[in-house]
C-alpha cells in the first residue's frame, strides 16, 4: 500500500478502536457530552433572545418609508413638532399620495404603566397616537380581533404581542389613559414587528388626554419608491423652516436595537466562555482517561508501525465526535425549549417594553455546534499529544 493510504488506514483503525471502547468509559463520556450540550444550549438560548429582539425591531422597517424626528433626537421620546411642521413634511417631494392626501402619519408617543401577566409588576408600554394615514404608512398592520378604534373617540387597539405579555388588554377591557378609562376595542398584528408591542389610538384624542396641544413627536412618510428617499431627505434638510433628522424607517429601528442586542450578545458569550472552560476540562478528563486505559494498546500499535501523527489525529477525531454529539443534543434542546418563546424586555433607547419571540435560527444552531467542536478539539489535543509522545518501551510495561 502507498504511504498516504496506509496512514489514513491507520487513523481510521485507531479512531474505530477508540470509539468502540466508549462503553467502558460511559460515565466520563456521558459527563463530557452533556457538559458540552449544556454549553451549547445556554449559548444558543441566550443568543436567540438577541435574534428575536432584533427581528422584532427590524421587521418594522420598510425601505420605502422614512422616519422624521427633530434634529438631534435619537428617538421619539425626545423629539417634537408643531402641526404646521408636520404638514410641511407631508407636502415634501417624494411622499406618496392616495385619494385622501399625502401618506404621512404625524404621531404622538407616550408611555403608560401596564402590569405584566407573568408577575404583575408595572411595565412601560408605548401608547402611540396616529393619524388617518397611519394604516397606509404602516401597511403591515392588520386588525385580527375586534375592530378599529373610531376617530375622535377615547378608544384603543393593542398589538398582539402586548396583549399576550401584559394584563388587562383583552378586547372589552379598558386601560387608564390620563385620568380616564379607555376601552380596548381591537387587537392588531404587524408581521412580528415592534408595533405589536404598542397600543394605538387617535393622535388628537391622545393630545387632549395629555394636554399636548397640537404637537407631535415624529412623522412617518410612505415614499413613492425607495429611490425617492434622497430627494425627500434633501428637501427637508434644505428647508430653513425645519430642523429635522431624516432616516429610513428600517435604519431607525436597526439603530434602536443595537444597544440591547450588543448587551445580550456580550453577556451570552461571557456565560458561554465560562461554561466552555468547564466543558474543556471535562473533555480533557475524558480523553486523558481514554489514553490511560489504552496505554498498552496504543504502545503496541506504535510498535507495529502506527505513526505518532496517526495516533494524535485518531484521538482528536474521537474527542471531536463526542463533542459533536453533545453539540447536536444541546442545539436540539435549545431549539425545542426556546424557539418561539414569547417575552418582553426593556428597549433602553425608548425606555419602553418590547414584546418579542425568541428566534433559534439555523445560523445560531451552526454557531453552537461549531462552539462544541472547538471545545472538543481543545479537550482532545493535549491527551492526544501525550499518547503520541509516550516512550514505547515504558508504555508496554504499564498495567
Amino acid at each position: 500500500m502507498s504511504g498516504p493510504t496506509n496512514w489514513f488506514l491507520q487513523i481510521a483503525s485507531l479512531a474505530k478502536f477508540g470509539l468502540l471502547s466508549i462503553p467502558r468509559r460511559r460515565g466520563a463520556v456521558a459527563a463530557t457530552i452533556f457538559g458540552i450540550a449544556g454549553v451549547v444550549t445556554v449559548l444558543v438560548g441566550v443568543l436567540s433572545i438577541s435574534a428575536g429582539f432584533k427581528q422584532a425591531m427590524t421587521a418594522s422597517g420598510s425601505p420605502d418609508t422614512a422616519m422624521v424626528l427633530r434634529s438631534g433626537a435619537d428617538n421619539e421620546m425626545v423629539s417634537g413638532f408643531q402641526r404646521s411642521e408636520t404638514r410641511t413634511i407631508a407636502d415634501s417631494p417624494g411622499v406618496a399620495h392616495s385619494a385622501q392626501g399625502p401618506l404621512a402619519s404625524a404621531e404622538l408617543f407616550v408611555i403608560i404603566d401596564i402590569p405584566k401577566r407573568s408577575n404583575g409588576a408595572d411595565a412601560n408600554v408605548p401608547l402611540r397616537g396616529v393619524g388617518p394615514a397611519a394604516f397606509q404608512v404602516h401597511d403591515n398592520v392588520k386588525i385580527t380581533r375586534g375592530r378599529m378604534f373610531d376617530w375622535g373617540k377615547n378608544e384603543v387597539i393593542v398589538g398582539s404581542g402586548a396583549a399576550q405579555e401584559f394584563a388587562g388588554l383583552e378586547v372589552g377591557s379598558s386601560i387608564k389613559v390620563g385620568r380616564a378609562e379607555w376601552p380596548v376595542v381591537g387587537v392588531f398584528s404587524a408581521e412580528g414587528g415592534v408595533a405589536e408591542s404598542e397600543i394605538w389610538t387617535d393622535a388628537t384624542s391622545l393630545q387632549d388626554a395629555y394636554h399636548r396641544g397640537d404637537t407631535f413627536q415624529s412623522v412617518q412618510a410612505k415614499l413613492v419608491s425607495p429611490g425617492a428617499y434622497q430627494q425627500f431627505k434633501d428637501s427637508l434638510t434644505a428647508n430653513p423652516q425645519l430642523s429635522v433628522k431624516v432616516q429610513r424607517q428600517a435604519d431607525y429601528y436597526v439603530a434602536q436595537s443595537e444597544t440591547m442586542t450588543q448587551l445580550i450578545n456580550t453577556l451570552g458569550f461571557l456565560i458561554a466562555i465560562l461554561m466552555a472552560i468547564g466543558a474543556v476540562f471535562g473533555a480533557l478528563n475524558t480523553m486523558y482517561s481514554a489514553v490511560a486505559s489504552r496505554t498498552r494498546e496504543i504502545a503496541t500499535l506504535r510498535a507495529l508501525g502506527f505513526g505518532s501523527g496517526a495516533v494524535v489525529l485518531a484521538l482528536m477525531i474521537e474527542s471531536l465526535a463526542l463533542a459533536l454529539i453533545g453539540g447536536f443534543i444541546g442545539a436540539s434542546i435549545a431549539y425545542f425549549a426556546f424557539n418561539g418563546f414569547h417575552t418582553a424586555t426593556m428597549n433602553f433607547q425608548s425606555f419602553s417594553q418590547v414584546a418579542f419571540a425568541f428566534r433559534v435560527t439555523p445560523e445560531l444552531l451552526i454557531r453552537g455546534i461549531l462552539w462544541a467542536a472547538l471545545i472538543g478539539l481543545i479537550g482532545g489535543l493535549f491527551p492526544a499529544l501525550r499518547a503520541a509522545r509516550l516512550p514505547i518501551a515504558s508504555a508496554l510495561r504499564e498495567l
